[in-house]
């Protein structure tokens, strides 16, 4: 039942209020994030090689749609799967979805909790396959490869969960892999909280060796970590797969990924599963970053998501619904109409090889 009732505040009679607007929706920005994904056949990838351990004949809501959902939500800054409830009539995550209701907040939990050792390799799948795509568009020179660990907090009873001497927390210890020029997530590896920086180091590693000089010889590779990688298994590694490396304290992109991505969402109690929803968020802060860096303008590509969030996808718009369209107006005084309609335009002149 709709509340129509109109109020006047006692300060101001001349000003009413009421919940009669109309469609609204507060994430307008999503839309060119759709037009991007859509354009880096995302979609039709998920639908293909991304699959859980479901025995159901028939779901409403696939895991490609889950998925999806969940990524929109992260980058719209929605981190909890409670968020699935407020959002689900959302006129804005209904179109870039294609559905007529997001999946809720119980859904959206057991499609977590069916996710296994399979999704894990599946998500690194599709990472070097969308690596691919985006090198398709700007193939690099050089990557530096930013090697480091990072603690995600955690204040349950989740299995792993432990306390870093490092840190001084608890939590888990991933290993993290970033490409020090652009910033993309090269690879996530869950820990146990209790394992030192470099256990495990050389086999996070090699599969990344190994797909940067198969797929990719012509880029320079450069590894870079600091003090606690300065082990002689890693030194002997570099040199035989002949990377160049740099053991010193650096920048990295730890900071926007746990901050503006909830790289530290592990609420579960199974690890796995834990495992996994960091993978989820390392997706969503890729494909952030990659339209960030080809499609955005040059002046707001160096902002963080904090503020890209806030000028490009906090954008209040009112749905009008016709025979054949669905027309999103959006706020006649949002300051930055321009910085909108040009990623619109530059997603556009991709070219993409999706094959």
């Amino acid at each position: 039942m709709s509340i129509v009732n109109t109020f006047s505040l006692q300060s101001n009679r001349q000003i009413k209020i009421n919940f009669d607007g109309g469609d609204l929706s507060s994430d307008a920005g999503l839309l060119l994030i759709k037009e991007f994904i859509s354009k880096l056949g995302i979609e039709r990838l998920l639908n293909r090689s991304f699959k859980t351990n479901d025995s159901a004949v028939f779901r409403y809501h696939t895991d490609r749609d889950n998925l999806l959902q969940m990524i929109y939500m992260i980058m719209a800054g929605y981190f909890e799967d409670d968020a699935s409830d407020e959002l689900t009539k959302d006129p804005v995550f209904k179109a870039v979805l294609e559905k007529s209701a997001l999946a809720s907040q119980p859904t959206v939990s057991r499609f977590f909790n069916r996710m296994d050792e399979d999704t894990l390799k599946q998500f690194q799948e599709i990472s070097q396959i969308l690596r691919k795509r985006i090198y398709s568009i700007q193939m690099p020179q050089a990557v530096i490869l930013d090697l480091d660990s990072t603690l995600l907090a955690a204040y349950g009873k989740q299995e792993g969960r432990a306390f870093n001497f490092h840190y001084r927390s608890n939590g888990y210890h991933p290993l993290v892999c970033y490409d020090g020029i652009t910033g993309d997530l090269i690879k996530i590896q869950f820990r146990d909280g209790a394992a030192y920086s470099c256990t495990g180091v050389t086999d996070f590693l090699q599969p990344i060796l190994d797909e940067y000089l198969n797929d990719y010889p012509t880029i320079h590779l450069l590894l870079r970590g600091d003090s606690g990688f300065a082990t002689p298994d890693l030194y002997k590694q570099c040199e035989e797969n002949g990377t160049s490396y740099v053991i010193r304290l650096m920048e990295n992109f730890i900071k926007e990924s746990k901050s503006g991505f909830d790289f530290s969402a592990v609420s579960s109690h199974n690890r796995i599963v834990n495992a996994n929803r960091v993978q989820v968020h390392a997706l969503a802060y890729n494909i952030f970053n990659w339209f960030r860096r080809l499609v955005l303008s040059a002046k707001m590509r160096k902002q963080g998501i904090d503020t890209v969030r806030l000028k490009l996808l906090k954008i209040a718009t009112k749905v009008v619904h016709s025979a054949r369209y669905i027309t999103f107006k959006l706020c006649s005084s949002c300051p930055y109409k321009e910085e909108f309609y040009d990623p619109l335009s530059a997603i556009g002149k991709l070219n993409v090889q999706l094959e």
